[in-house]
């Protein structure tokens, strides 16, 4: 049969059955990707779907071998360190249970948790030693030097729980009863099984870097950097964002929802609309608490600034948040950071030419900070207001003072940079940084990516308010996320306020909106490899119906990306 290699440009005759792993060995003098880097092939995209090396080729195929500086590279490496991770754990500990709970910015969260929780709900915490972790990163390292195989197959759904119950993760079993499939994929390796949401490496010598940190009561699994294999993530112990991301994760536990098979679980009984009550009473506590403190600073904070990456609900958080400081006295103006571009010839341009309007220097510092002062200072200045379709600042008349109960609240992707505002008192200012900071996982080893949440919330927003099509949204988001980690992740820790605009409840809910709009890109579209792994995603989730969606309140956060808000 016919293959073609997208690497080489070129089409090849090879046996029926011949695997990737095969075909890229007998011809791996020619294949070469940009992201191959120093870790060569991992995984392959065949007919735009993600497949790992070990599957068989049984009819003509369009092919494309990929390394780690690709997206879905990178996520299989992570997804195998993981499960030599989990191989490792179950061999030194098996009376405990391990949970990959959520992405720090330095790599992923993992606890080791008895198997009965504490009487509130929350996991019963295993804590190990420095020398424990120094001996599970040695019993991953000598598995990994044996370059074992992993291999692929099917179980009966009973077979499945029976392992699963055996090895005290509930979790799994739990989303199998909400899934009532019949056979299960799972992966081997060493003798252990195991399920996870995508591919994994062909065999274990193909991880060449990882580490072991401790980090609050358990310990951050690190992975190389993105697109360089060589280096490894830094280590950083952003404390105020893993306090938020701990604390979502313990108050799910206390809900009872502590995956999604659980969440599932309350979606069938019907219990979702209290569900849906208690997360929005949960993010009203919060508003309230920031607006608290703000209240506390009144005699010197005159400036609040809320910035967050894209879809984290930052629009709806400084509404909400206006509302909470008005019922304490206060008397909140809101202002977009959008106002003070540059004009647009005077815009900087990225590596390509184009113009970088996510840069810190798109905007007009200087007069900003200007105009800042002087309203600090109690003069009246004249807002502008930014006209995107001439591309310059225009000034209609829109005078503002700030007077003693008057605060002002800014928006915007540069507001936690200390050098938007050089010249302002920075004991004016008040920081909060807004993010969908979900904890909730599928199960004990498969967390959910955080920008995975995001980029839903954005393509159904972006369809349903700005007409634009979600191909377009999937293929612009690893631009969007290398703006992030430039100009917003970097400073997250200057927050005096973190707020988790995450839901327990809005997955069901996305996935309502999301699933016909990925279901509409065509396969020859370079969307949808991302979109079928999207799918995959969202298959393993209930939805709402749309009455249950109906009981979503009008001033929620997910309303700004569903439509139906009234703030």
């Amino acid at each position: 049969m016919k293959i073609t290699c997208q690497n080489t440009s070129k089409t090849y005759e090879v046996p029926m059955g011949t695997t990737l792993q095969a075909f890229a060995l007998a011809h791996k003098e020619e294949i070469t990707d940009p992201s191959f880097g120093s870790g060569g092939i991992l995984a392959a995209i065949v007919d735009n779907k993600l497949k790992e090396l070990e599957f068989k080729m049984l009819e003509p195929h369009t092919i494309r071998f990929i390394g780690y500086g690709h997206p879905d590279g990178r996520r299989t490496y992570i997804r195998t360190l993981c499960f030599v991770l989990q191989n490792v754990v179950s061999r030194m500990f098996p009376d405990k249970v391990l949970a990959i709970d959520y992405s720090l910015p330095s790599g992923l969260y993992c606890e080791l948790r008895e198997q009965k929780e504490l009487e509130d709900g929350r996991p019963d915490v295993y804590f190990l030693t420095d020398e424990q972790i120094e001996a599970i990163r040695q019993a991953m390292s000598e598995l990994i030097q044996r370059d074992l195989p992993i291999t692929k197959s099917k179980m009966t759904a009973e077979e499945a729980q029976g392992h699963f119950a055996a090895k005290h993760q509930l979790e799994k079993i739990n989303l199998m009863h909400t899934l009532g499939r019949f056979r299960y994929s799972v992966y081997s390796l060493d003798g252990q099984i195991d399920t996870f949401y995508g591919p994994q490496l062909s065999s274990t010598g193909a991880i060449k870097i990882f580490d072991l940190v401790g980090f609050s009561n358990g310990f951050c699994l690190q992975y190389p950097m993105d697109g360089n294999m060589d280096r490894m993530l830094p280590m950083k112990k952003q404390s105020k964002i893993a306090t938020a991301l701990k604390g979502h994760s313990d108050w799910c536990a206390m809900m009872g929802v502590k995956g999604v098979g659980t969440l599932n679980k309350v979606v069938q009984s019907g219990h979702i609309v209290e569900l849906i009550n208690l997360c929005e009473s949960l993010h009203e506590r919060k508003y309230a608490e920031i607006a608290d403190q703000i209240y506390a600073r009144r005699g010197s904070v005159k400036i609040v600034f809320i910035a967050g990456p894209s879809s984290s609900g930052k629009t709806s958080t400084s509404k909400r948040l206006a509302n909470q400081c008005r019922i304490l006295g206060l008397n909140p103006k809101v202002i977009e950071l959008d106002n003070y571009f540059v004009d647009r010839e005077h815009t900087p341009k990225d590596e390509n030419g184009q113009y970088d309007f996510e840069s810190l220097h798109a905007m007009d510092l200087e007069f900003l900070g200007n105009q800042l002062n002087m309203l600090l200072n109690g003069e009246e200045v004249e807002i502008p207001r930014f006209d995107f379709k001439a591309g310059c600042r225009r000034f209609e008349g829109n005078k503002m003072r700030l007077l003693d109960k008057d605060i002002l609240i800014m928006e915007g992707i540069h507001a936690l940079n200390p050098e938007m505002i050089p010249g302002v008192d920075n004991s004016k200012v008040f920081r909060v940084y807004a993010s969908a900071l979900t904890s909730l996982s599928i199960d004990e080893n498969n967390n959910i990516s955080t920008s995975d949440n995001r980029m839903l919330r954005r393509m159904i927003r972006d369809n349903l308010t700005r007409g634009i099509v979600p191909e377009e949204t999937i293929i612009r988001w690893q631009s969007v996320r290398r703006g992030e980690n430039r100009n917003i992740f970097p400073f997250q820790e200057n927050a005096d306020a973190v707020f988790n605009s995450a839901h327990l409840f809005e997955l069901p809910v996305l996935k309502y909106y999301a699933e016909p709009l990925l279901r509409r890109i065509a396969p020859n579209s370079p969307a949808y490899t991302e979109a079928t792994r999207l799918l995959k995603f969202l298959d393993y989730i209930v939805a709402l119906s749309p009455a249950e969606i109906a009981a979503v309140p009008p001033t929620s956060i997910l309303r700004e990306f569903i439509g139906g808000q009234t703030l």
